[in-house]
């Protein structure tokens, strides 16, 4: 815990007169007080008073019960409360008090008929020495004089009575190693070597110390699970006894001198916190469960303190184990633990009376973790004092050292020593808030530091008394709250009065909040630990320009402006500490997150999605962490962990923003030294402004300066736009335009409306040559690294230059072949240097490579000898360049060899183009170049290119191979073929022209090369293309064949496709309804549909789930009613997930088979495919139709006419019934509505998988076509 300051006090001062209070519990269903007082000496009257959240004073406290309670043991002269507890799980409010008389008496806020409102539900005879209430409120403990401790239930009934016996001690067998302690830690070679450090040198024996009063104390574990009763053993030893619930002895604490009767377990239930009484001084010793020490830390007491008001201590935990509060007399500390070292955060004084014997009572709230009430005698409480009545300065500049003292500059005393507060203001002033005479009174002083003069001052106007304290990070004003909540600006008057400070409200949030912070045009005003009340103020600018955020105790995190209606809004409810952050505002969660949220004049405030992996507003952070700073210079982070250590982080959003801004103002030095100290990729440098950039890569040379830096920016250059994937901008466009405009100024320097081919990098890279080139040899690196990033890499321009380089002797040639090699690859380098056709670079990049100069050496030498072009030859051969290659050999006119190379390499088209001027070796080319083509089955091709040379005979081949039936047919006219060859050539082409159903084709060969007039009306008649049919047989002049022939086609063309339509009409009519039903059944029963069992009167889980698990071990999955899926370990050799059974479900998927899980599927895809059906024959429908009643064969076509319109009409009624889509029940979807990829199972079940999701991919139904009909039978 980093700090623990007053949020809220509460003074309620009780009648002097009347009874003393005594006990106190918190009511947490009402969130009040209530307060016991009495007994006393003067009256044994009990009074129970309830102090709510509105009350201001004791008088206002609702009385809920008062009774008179005499001590009923002799040797006791006035009887005591010893535990008074409200009981949260009654059925109505319901208090419980246990006296030290033996009394437990329950009062009721609210009886009910027949019920008291005060009853006595037991007594203990010998008397109660302690009790306690276990944490779920089931169990109460009693320790009874006669050393026996009780457990009695919620009911009062007594469940266990164990006695307290000398042999209890036995029950545990310490083995202490000494842990924490100076025996076991290392002293050096010179100390004792021979002693055992497990063998401490003194052993304590549980000594009684003579400040123990006897008492005994009951303390239970967090979770209820154990209880521990420290009480004094035979009048000889302090024993903490350990018992589980069921009321058996866990462990007994070892001896330690001096253990006094505090007892307080934490609530986590790690360890047990006591006192021990050393003398001079005294400890906070812990307890483990087992009764073992377990480290221990010393109180800030003399010895005249432990006579005084330290000799009766108490201890307390909160309810989240986060405080320990240590209560003497008249004081309460608070004491927090961080790193295992244990700090006093606050010291409340009440002002008890010197000579009480008992500490004061502190009661924590239970359940908001730092609350607390003090009750003493006297009431009254302030905060800790800063050196009692005065304020001491001292000067931190100087400590140059660990653990050195700072200098003290002096000390300055105020009116009252009951100082709560101070803040500094400017370099020479500090404001202390005081505690005034009066309770409810505060007063403000004001110390001059140059002179340490202390005055009072009178806030104007007057205001209610200020509980609060803090100052802007500017230091320039001082900020107070009031006891109402509202916060308030002060400033000195203008004729500088030292007396009088000038005061004015800036307004509340609407709860109360412990820190509030103000963001001011990008500038950060701090005000830590506001108390009281939510507060808004603004400073030193107008209303509208200022946004203030506050944190209440609840985690509910605010924001509210003067103007502007989206400020004024709760933002998260789970926040645990805020900064303000030019342009951010920063929180942490209670769910580990560290989130970023963009400030700005009047856009929304948006909060980003837990989603750390995909938004860079959004950072996973340690459990616990919290903000400590912002540097925002830095784009650092500072937090501190739960153990107390501060750890700097640089996150991704702060980082980017910085380098946003960096290049926004053309800073692109740091920009790109923010990118590679924090690995953002410097894309992002010409990504987010490209035209900026592109115009500024002069500048952005000069800056950057060294040659490494630009080298690795131009390393990295790819073609992604990071600036709209891994960093795209979440600052929305805002609605001035403001951030649109900046945008509109990024825009690539290129035209928008002509986008540019060039790849991205390539062109970044051309820009920098220009620059570069322009520089001299001093960044000659950088050109050559600008010529190898490009893509693909440009090694020829690189090499080219280090050749060029040779050629002027530069001294720079080997650097440069040095650097090229390390860029790229050298095998690479090498090929392309050779194929520059300079040796000399080819050997120069050889050296740098790890080849063999026994192999490279004689090939270059072999290579020198050569003539030039024959050198080429041999280097792009060698090379496999052997389009190049071929040209070398054109240009030494060896055409044979050429000839060879191009059959070798199949580089026809080449040797073509070469010679396309040249006929006779053209002719030649390309007739090898088509015995090619048929060779590799291209007969289309090869019959072209025998038809270019002539040569019909084997043209006509190739056609007959490609099925090509008019070019064949012309190359065997043209040959010519006789008739007995070419009628057996086209009538095997009409054959086949009818098997693929191309009758009008097939009516052509049998018309015009066969001459069967009679076998081409058929054909046609086949197709239902009866008007080309009757044209036909009117132009031969046959028209016996009318009745022979069309007739008997419209005839039987008729009956089948009346009967083809009755069987589409007959589908619909079953698979319709089918596919309905089974829809009905999955809408009602999605676990029945998918898995078989009945949903009737059965809790259904809406967690459906289709996907199986390595790890489950179940009977099987939902698909195993329809995959017959074994019963059988789903984890083991056989997890059906084999491409053997995916077959066999994808076999089940195509067959759709009744009552199967894919039977929805296989019904909507064969209606699917009726309608492209009914679509295709629709134009055959009407050539029937017409023909028909060309033959006057009206009846035969109205039935036609009228089924098929029957069909259509019933496929369009059905399209939007069957194609509708769905919401996937089942599988798992993802946020798109859309099936998640990777939840997809494999094997069988992936096939399920995939059926689901097609059925619910979005998919536009199928268009039923407009049949129309004929008018002469409409």
């Amino acid at each position: 815990m980093r700090n623990l300051r007053c949020a809220q006090r509460s003074v309620f001062k009780s009648d002097p007169a009347g009874l003393p209070p005594t006990a106190t519990a918190w009511d947490a269903s009402s969130d009040s007080l209530i307060c016991a007082f009495g007994p006393s000496e003067a009256s044994a009257i009990i009074k129970l008073k309830s102090l709510g959240p509105e009350c201001e004073n004791i008088d206002e406290a609702r009385l809920i019960a008062s009774w008179d309670a005499p001590s009923p043991l002799p040797d006791l002269a006035v009887d005591q409360i010893l535990n008074l507890h409200c009981l949260a799980g009654a059925a109505t409010a319901t208090i419980c008090l246990i006296l030290s008389g033996g009394d437990i008496i329950v009062v009721r806020e609210d009886p009910q008929p027949g019920e008291d409102q005060i009853e006595i539900v037991g007594s203990v005879d010998v008397g109660i020495t302690a009790a306690a209430w276990s944490p779920d409120e089931e169990l109460l403990a009693i320790c009874t004089r006669a050393n026996n401790l009780l457990f009695m239930t919620q009911d009062f009934e007594s469940v266990a009575n164990i006695a307290f016996t000398p042999e209890d001690v036995r029950v545990s067998a310490h083995v202490d190693v000494g842990w924490g302690k100076k025996e076991t830690q290392f002293q050096g070679k010179r100390a004792r070597a021979l002693r055992d450090p497990t063998v401490p040198e003194h052993v304590d024996e549980g000594k009684l110390s003579p400040l123990d009063r006897g008492e005994v104390t009951i303390s239970w574990r967090g979770d209820g699970e154990y209880v521990a009763v420290n009480s004094i053993e035979a009048n000889r030893r302090r024993m903490i006894r350990v018992y589980s619930r069921e009321g058996t002895l866990d462990s007994v604490s070892e001896p330690v001198d001096g253990l006094g009767g505090a007892l307080s377990w934490r609530p986590s239930g790690n360890l047990m916190a006591g006192i021990q009484w050393l003398g001079d001084h005294a400890d906070v010793v812990f307890f483990e469960r087992n009764g073992l020490r377990h480290g221990q830390f010393s109180l800030r007491l003399t010895k005249d303190d432990l006579e005084g008001w330290a000799n009766a201590i108490s201890l307390v935990w909160n309810s989240d184990s986060t405080v320990l509060a240590v209560c003497y007399r008249d004081r309460v500390q608070l004491w927090t633990m961080g790193n295992y070292h244990y700090y006093l955060k606050q010291e409340i004084y009440c002002n008890g009376e010197a000579k009480s014997t008992d500490s004061a009572v502190v009661c924590w709230h239970p359940e908001k973790p730092l609350h607390l009430d003090v009750a003493i005698n006297k009431t009254g409480s302030r905060l800790a004092a800063l050196n009692n009545n005065s304020v001491t300065i001292y000067d931190i500049s100087c400590i140059t050292e660990e653990r050195q003292m700072p200098a003290l500059l002096g000390s300055c005393s105020l009116p009252v020593c009951r100082a709560r507060q101070l803040a500094f203001c400017g370099d020479f002033l500090l404001y202390v808030l005081v505690d005034g005479d009066k309770a409810s009174v505060t007063d403000l002083c004001r110390v001059q530091l140059d002179d340490l003069q202390c005055c009072s001052l009178t806030p104007q106007p007057s205001t209610l008394p200020i509980t609060t304290l803090f100052t802007r990070t500017d230091h320039e004003r001082i900020l107070l709250q009031d006891s109402a909540g509202a916060v308030i600006e002060a400033s000195l008057p203008i004729n500088e009065d030292p007396t009088q400070l000038v005061c004015e409200a800036k307004g509340r949030f609407p709860e109360s909040c412990a820190r509030v912070e103000v963001w001011q045009n990008g500038d950060e005003v701090n005000c830590p630990s506001l108390t009281k009340a939510m507060v808004i103020f603004n400073v030193l600018m107008t209303p509208a320009q200022s946004i203030l955020f506050g944190l209440s105790n609840r985690g509910y995190l605010y924001a509210r402006a003067t103007s502007g209606a989206d400020y004024g809004r709760e933002l998260v409810r789970n926040c645990t500490s805020f900064l303000i952050a030019p342009g951010h505002l920063i929180f942490t969660t209670s769910q580990h997150l560290l989130k970023f949220v963009h400030l700005h004049h009047n856009g929304k405030l948006e909060v980003p999605l837990d989603e750390p992996e995909k938004d860079e507003r959004c950072r996973s952070i340690e459990r616990g962490a919290k903000l400590v700073t912002v540097m925002p210079t830095a784009c650092a982070v500072i937090l501190q962990m739960p153990r107390g250590n501060l750890e700097t982080i640089y996150p991704r959003a702060l980082v980017l923003a910085g380098i946003r801004r960096s290049i926004d103002v053309r800073d692109y030095k740091k920009a790109f030294f923010a990118c590679r100290n924090q690995r953002v990729d410097m894309n992002i440098l010409h990504d987010y402004a490209p035209g900026q950039f592109m115009s500024s890569v002069a500048l952005f040379v000069k800056q950057v300066k060294k040659v490494e830096y630009i080298d690795l920016f131009l390393s990295q250059l790819r073609e992604e736009n990071v600036a709209e994937t891994v960093y795209k901008e979440t600052l929305k466009e805002l609605p001035d335009g403001t951030h649109r405009q900046v945008k509109e100024t990024h825009t690539d320097g290129l035209s928008s409306d002509t986008p540019s081919t060039t790849l991205k990098v390539n062109r970044i890279c051309d820009v920098f040559l220009d620059v570069l080139q322009s520089l001299g040899s001093k960044h000659l690196q950088n050109v050559i690294t600008a010529h190898v990033c490009k893509m693909p890499p440009d090694l020829t321009a690189g090499l080219t230059l280090i050749a060029d380089l040779r050629k002027q002797q530069d001294g720079l040639v080997e650097k440069a072949v040095e650097h090229i090699c390390f860029l790229a690859d050298v095998n690479q380098l090498y090929d392309h240097a050779l194929g520059l056709y300079d040796l000399d670079v080819a050997l120069l990049v050889a050296q740098q490579s790890q080849k063999d100069p026994r192999e490279y050496l004689p090939y270059l030498q072999s290579l020198q000898e050569l003539p030039q072009l024959r050198k080429q030859f041999a280097i792009d051969n060698d090379l496999r360049r052997h389009s190049k290659a071929l040209v070398h050999l054109h240009a030494l006119d060896a055409f044979d060899e050429l000839r060879a190379y191009t059959v070798k390499h199949e580089l026809y088209s080449n040797a073509i183009s070469l010679y396309r001027y040249r006929p006779a070796r053209l002719n030649e080319l390309t007739k090898q170049y088509a015995e090619f083509l048929s060779s590799r089955n291209r007969f289309r091709e090869a019959g072209i290119a025998f038809d270019y040379l002539s040569d019909y005979g084997s043209a006509c081949d190739a056609y007959h191979a490609a099925n090509m039936w008019r070019e064949c047919l012309s190359s065997a006219t043209s040959i010519p073929k006789p008739d007995e060859e070419l009628l057996p050539l086209a009538s095997s082409f009409a054959d086949g022209l009818v098997e693929s159903k191309d009758f009008v084709a097939a009516a052509s060969v049998q018309l015009d090369y066969l001459h069967d007039v009679e076998s081409a009306v058929r054909t046609l008649c086949r197709g239902y293309f009866f008007a080309e049919a009757m044209r036909v047989v009117g132009l031969h002049h046959r028209r016996e064949l009318l009745e022979s022939v069309v007739d008997q086609g419209l005839v039987e063309g008729s009956a089948s496709m009346t009967e083809m339509l009755a069987e589409m009409k007959t589908q619909l009519g079953a698979q319709v309804p089918r596919l309905r039903e089974l829809r009905v059944k999955k809408a009602e029963d999605p676990l029945a549909f998918f898995d078989g069992v009945l949903g009737d009167g059965a809790d259904i889980p809406d967690n459906i789930s289709l996907a199986p698990t390595d790890t489950s071990t179940s009977g099987g999955t939902f698909m195993t009613r329809y995959t017959n899926r074994s019963n059988g370990t789903l984890s083991t050799t056989a997890t059906h997930k084999t491409s053997k059974n995916r077959r066999r479900e994808e076999r089940k998927r195509a067959r759709g088979k009744k009552g199967s899980v894919y039977e929805e599927e296989y019904l909507a895809n064969s209606i699917d495919r009726l309608i492209e059906r009914v679509n295709s024959i629709g134009e055959e429908v009407q050539r029937l139709v017409e023909g028909l009643m060309r033959r006057t064969m009206r009846e035969r076509a109205l039935a036609v006419e009228n089924t098929m319109v029957e069909v259509v009409e019933a496929c369009k009624a059905c399209v939007d019934e069957v194609f509708q889509v769905e919401n996937p029940v089942g599988p798992k979807s993802g946020e798109d509505g859309g099936f998640d990829e990777d939840a997809r199972p494999s094997g069988g079940d992936g096939v399920l998988w995939d059926a689901e999701a097609e059925r619910t991919r979005k998919k536009e139904p199928p268009l039923v076509k407009v049949f129309q009909r004929l008018s002469l039978l409409s």
